[in-house]
Parts: structure tokens; C-alpha cells; sequence
């Protein structure tokens, strides 16, 4: 026969029942929370770079090889085809205007200097011949004019005594004929001497250019060589510092090879290569920024640009505001940055892995122990800075490290 259980015992297996709820609902919360910390990925704060989001300027910019080279450098060439005999200074040595810096051998250009010149003694004298023969000619020539000019003076009295012996009948018709015919041919005769005489003075007067012409060419090429000559010895008209020489005794040289460069360095200027897909944005008076290491950046301008492009990269120089910085050294490699859009007061984060070059792309913000991935609008950029359009405020702190891995990933938990 079944018993009445009384209200105490119903209350404790009522409480029993309570308690056991409770500890099943506590475990699967302990449950679900050691899973969410097991599942949800978890990131050390001393692993990650991160950067606050301010407000400043970002100067959108191209970036460039760039080398820096002197302001002014001379290049010394060779004055005539010779070998080097000696080398009289070495690299890095100071140089003043006309101090010799290597020789050449002289003895080629010495024996060419030579002949030119028994050529033109040669010159010289065919052109006193010329001379002694035209004035020959032409003597022989008026010589002849004049003796015609007499024949046919006398021609002419000859015709006049005929005709006034046929006025008187003494003579005839015939004789008068036959000394107009004598004294025609004469004066034609007189006529092409006059002719010839003109012709052969024009002739000897152009003979005679054409000589003095020779003579002037061959006595230029004289001074020429000879003032090369005087050049034999390398010496430059700059004070500099020699940054270069063929110092490579007994090798020939051509005219017109370099052998040495003379350079001043006390102002620089940066000679930078760029991709040619980037040569419609490069403009001359463009504002560049020369980065020689960690926190050494000297400001410029584009100064010209090399029309031509070779193997795909265009070559431009720029000068800079401080051309004598100390930090400046010949053949230095630098970064360059050319300045393509300024912006002024925007707010901005640190250039990083982050930064995958699009407009829009979901970043980590930091908030209490957690990281949580938002969509931001970013803009211009350079490799300092990137404009933030929206999506981040002023203040807030994200990750600036590489977080492709989470991309997918709501929030992440930062120990």
C-alpha cells in the first residue's frame, strides 16, 4: 500500500532537482566557454604592431632608385689617340686648375705634329710657284694683247691710206676690201685676247684662293694638334676631388676616351630611375623626397628628365634643398620619393603589412583585450603614412601587422 511522502522530503528532492539543473546549466556554460576560448583565435599583444589612427599629412608619392651623385662633375677626355705613361694622382686626391693628373705618351702626336708641318712648308712653297707661273702667264698674255692692239692700230691706217687712194684713183675697190676684211680679223683676234686676259686673271685669282684656302685648313689643323698636344699632360680647369682615373699604365687610349672625372663635392644632386608605366606622372619642378636612412629625409624638386627610356625604367635627376648635407656621399644609394598629390590634415595610420593597396579592406581595431575587424574606406598613401577616408576615428588603435590569416575572422582575442 503506497505511502503519503511527507512535504519535507518532497522539498529536499524538489532542491536536489534544483541544484542538479544548476550544475548541468553551469557545465554547459563552463563548456561553451572553454570552447569559445579554445575556438576563437588568439593573437600576443608583443607579437602584433600596432599604430593609432591621428590626424596629419599624407604626401601620395612614386617610389624611386635613386643614387647621389655630385653637383658638378667633369669628365676629362683624351685629346689625341696615345698610351697613358704615368699617372701623377690618385683617387680621392684633391685637384686645383691646371694640376697635371696623368700624361700621355707624346711621341705619336709629336711626329704627326711634324709632318703637318713640313706639309705646309711644302704648301707654302707650292704657292709661291703658282704665284711665279700665273704672273707668267699672265705677263705672256698681256704681252700678246697689247701686240694685237698695235696690229690693229696699224690695220686701222692701213684701211684709211686704201680708201684714200680709191677716192683718188689709186687704188681699188678689192684693196680696200681686203684691208677691212685684214683689220676685222684682227680686231676679233684683239677681242678674244681681251677675253682670255679676263678669264685668266679670274682664273689665277681663284687658284689662288683655293691655295690659300689649303694653307689655312693645314695651319688649323697645326694649331690644333699642337695646342692637343700641350693637352697631353691631363690636368682640369675646376678644383675638385678626383673621383675617378685610368690609372692603367701602357693601355692605349683613343681621343675622346675618358680618363679621368673631377668632381665637386661640396653640393650633390640625386641621379633616380623609375618603371616607364609611371613616366606620364613624372613632371620637371615635381616635389621629391630623399630618404638616406632612418630619419634622414632631404626634400628636392624633379630638375629634368631623360626623354629617352632604357630597358623599361626612365632616368631622372632632382636637386635638394640641402645639397651640402653631411649626410651626403657620392654613389650613396637612396630612396626616392616623387611627391604626386599632397593631403593636408587628414586623418591618417601607419604605412604596414596591413595595407593591401586597395580603396577598401577590413582592418583590426583594438578595444579592451579584443580585436575587432572593421571595414575601412583608405586613400592615398606613401610608405610612411595611409589616408584613412572612413570607417576608423581619430584615437583609435589597430593592427598594423600582416593579418591576411584572419581576414575572415570577426574578432580576435589579444593577450
Amino acid at each position: 500500500m503506497d505511502r503519503v511522502i511527507s512535504p519535507t522530503t518532497q522539498r529536499r528532492r524538489q532542491v536536489r532537482r534544483w541544484l542538479l539543473g544548476f550544475g548541468v546549466l553551469a557545465a554547459l556554460l563552463a563548456a561553451g566557454f572553454g570552447l569559445r576560448r579554445v575556438v576563437q583565435p588568439s593573437l600576443q599583444r608583443v607579437d602584433l604592431l600596432t599604430a593609432p589612427v591621428e590626424t596629419g599629412d599624407v604626401d601620395a608619392s612614386l617610389t624611386a632608385a635613386g643614387t647621389i651623385i655630385p653637383g658638378r662633375e667633369a669628365v676629362i677626355t683624351s685629346p689625341i689617340q696615345s698610351t697613358i705613361r704615368r699617372v701623377a694622382l690618385a683617387v680621392g686626391a684633391r685637384v686645383q686648375p691646371g694640376q697635371t693628373i696623368l700624361e700621355l705618351d707624346k711621341e705619336l702626336a709629336a711626329s704627326s705634329l711634324a709632318k703637318l708641318s713640313d706639309e705646309q712648308l711644302r704648301n707654302q712653297n707650292k704657292n709661291s710657284q703658282l704665284q711665279l707661273t700665273l704672273e707668267r702667264s699672265l705677263t705672256d698674255l698681256e704681252a700678246l694683247q697689247q701686240a694685237q692692239a698695235l696690229k690693229v692700230s696699224s690695220l686701222q691706217s692701213t684701211l684709211r691710206d686704201e680708201q684714200h687712194l680709191l677716192e683718188i684713183g689709186g687704188g681699188t675697190a678689192e684693196a680696200v676690201r681686203q684691208a677691212e676684211l685684214n683689220l676685222h680679223v684682227a680686231s676679233l683676234e684683239a677681242a678674244r685676247l681681251r677675253r682670255q686676259l679676263a678669264n685668266q686673271r679670274l682664273a689665277s685669282r681663284a687658284d689662288r684662293r683655293e691655295l690659300g684656302y689649303t694653307v689655312s685648313m693645314q695651319q688649323r689643323s697645326i694649331a690644333e694638334l699642337a695646342t692637343k698636344l700641350r693637352q697631353a699632360d691631363i690636368s682640369t680647369q675646376q678644383p675638385g676631388v678626383l673621383t675617378w682615373v685610368n690609372d692603367n699604365l701602357g693601355s692605349t687610349v683613343q681621343a675622346g676616351d675618358a680618363l679621368a672625372r673631377v668632381a665637386d663635392l661640396s653640393r650633390f644632386r640625386v641621379r633616380a630611375t623609375i618603371s616607364d608605366a609611371y613616366a606620364d606622372q613624372l613632371h620637371p619642378g615635381d616635389a621629391v623626397l630623399v630618404r638616406l636612412g632612418p630619419g634622414t629625409d632631404l626634400r628636392g624638386t624633379v630638375a629634368s628628365i631623360s626623354p629617352a627610356v632604357d630597358k623599361g625604367v626612365v632616368t631622372f635627376y632632382a636637386t635638394l634643398q640641402q645639397d651640402h648635407h653631411p649626410a651626403l656621399r657620392a654613389n650613396l644609394r637612396a630612396d626616392v620619393f616623387v611627391v604626386t598629390r599632397a593631403h593636408r590634415g587628414v586623418l591618417r595610420v601607419k604605412n604596414g603589412p596591413f595595407y593591401q593597396g586597395g580603396q577598401e579592406q577590413p582592418v583590426f581595431v583594438l578595444a579592451g583585450g579584443r580585436a575587432v575587424r572593421r571595414l575601412a574606406r583608405l586613400g592615398d598613401s606613401n610608405p610612411d603614412y595611409v589616408q584613412v577616408l572612413s570607417g576608423l576615428r581619430a584615437g583609435e588603435e589597430i593592427i598594423v601587422s600582416d593579418t591576411k590569416t584572419f581576414v575572415d575572422t570577426p574578432e580576435l582575442r589579444v593577450e
